[in-house]
């Protein structure tokens, strides 16, 4: 039996997986290497971390490699799979990342600055170290292809919207993950009306009838929608005309909104959703409350784009983790059929609702959708 590597890779960390292929792939390892540059860390769950010194992408790839030998005890790497966020309007479906492939790819880079660089980094490096190995890209963006014209255009020109600019949507691996495990559990709940709350450092809602994505808080880029660790969200585009009449270069103006906004920008103090929870400066509050009151917008548009509601999951890590924000949410959507068991909520779900909409809390595996991506590709090639 080969082994199946799966390749998440951000600017300062790879996150990877180990799996034996199969119809559902086993999986044997998971970990990561962080702050890739000077001071790396190899991170394996059940193992003591590992300093790595200086290390790019290439040299991460290396080190992972280094650690799952032992894992594959002798099977081959006979796949890699690598999430990708940005898909533009050509792939719609997992895709072998050939050269003329990577090519393409890399003329999406200004649409997602803050990922599709690294991501394509790890492709190069693991070419290099598995040349044998199939490679295939998972798209964030592939999820939401198919939305209804009115959830995917802008109220621009028609020529902007036949050259590409439209709305994406973000998370969709998350997404398929989710839906897949509803589908499993729930089949009338998965056949209905449900919004997916995906809330970490990055974060969107996604609404979803019948398992299919209709409608997305993020568009065009990874900036929309909801604010994010260190993204501003949706933001008046004046905004940004404005910014640039005041003499902020288009790069500058990059760097405020991925890096220097949102929840960190807001309360000066962190992107961390733990520590803002335990400040009492009074502009950590007011980040939190500007976080869950866009939550509470979105997910009332939402609503309204399925023509009501069924279910509520949250996802992601803050989404997991921060039974508060869930509850801070939730709370006062009784219109929406929407109410929650406080024990249930503290002890993270899964079922923490008590209304007639479901709410649910399920932790999201992007690995694992990856890899079985993968897993297709290998058996269709026998």
């Amino acid at each position: 039996m080969t082994g199946i590597l799966t390749l998440n890779a951000g600017s300062s960390s790879i996150k990877f997986g180990v799996y034996l292929a199969g119809d559902e792939p086993e999986l044997l390892q998971v970990g990561q290497v962080e702050n890739l540059g000077q001071n790396a860390r190899l991170r394996i769950k059940g193992q003591p971390d590992r300093d790595l010194g200086a290390a790019d992408h290439a040299g991460a790839v290396r080190a992972i490699l280094a650690a799952v030998g032992p894992v594959l005890d002798g099977r081959p790497v006979a796949g890699v799979g690598h999430r990708v966020v940005h898909g533009g309007m050509s792939y719609g479906a997992p895709q072998e990342l050939t050269a003329e492939v990577i090519a393409e790819l890399e003329t999406l880079i200004p649409l997602a600055p803050l990922h599709q660089p690294h991501n394509l980094a790890a492709v190069t490096a693991a070419r290099a170290a598995f040349p044998e190995a199939v490679q295939i890209g998972c798209f964030d963006t592939a999820f939401h292809r198919g939305h209804p014209f009115v959830n995917d255009t802008f109220g621009l020109p028609r020529r902007f919207y036949e050259a590409g600019v439209r709305r994406y949507g973000f998370h969709g691996l998350s997404y398929d993950y989710i839906t897949s495990c509803l589908r499993r559990d729930d089949p009338g709940l998965a056949a209905g009306r449900v919004v997916i709350a995906h809330l970490g450092n990055g974060a969107s809602m996604c609404a979803v009838r019948d398992g299919q994505s209709i409608g997305s808080t993020m568009g065009f880029s990874a900036l929309d929608g909801l604010p994010m660790g260190t993204r501003s969200g949706q933001l008046d585009p004046g905004v940004m005309l404005y910014l640039l009449d005041q003499g902020m270069s288009a790069p500058e103006i990059t760097t405020l909104l991925y890096k220097e906004s949102g929840l960190k920008g807001m309360s000066g103090i962190s992107h961390d959703m733990r520590t803002l929870l335990a400040s009492d400066d009074p502009h950590a509050a007011e980040a939190l409350e500007y976080y869950v009151f866009r939550i509470r917008r979105e997910l009332g548009a939402m609503a309204a784009v399925l023509g009501g509601l069924d279910g509520l999951v949250f996802t992601g890590g803050v989404g997991e983790n921060a039974a508060e924000i869930r509850a801070r949410v939730v709370e006062g959507l009784d219109f929406l059929g929407l109410s929650l068991d406080p024990p249930a909520n503290r002890a993270g779900g899964p079922q923490i609702g008590t209304g007639p909409a479901r709410v649910l809390v399920i932790p999201t595996d992007e690995e694992r959708v990856i890899a079985r991506a993968v897993a297709r590709t290998l058996a269709q090639r026998g």
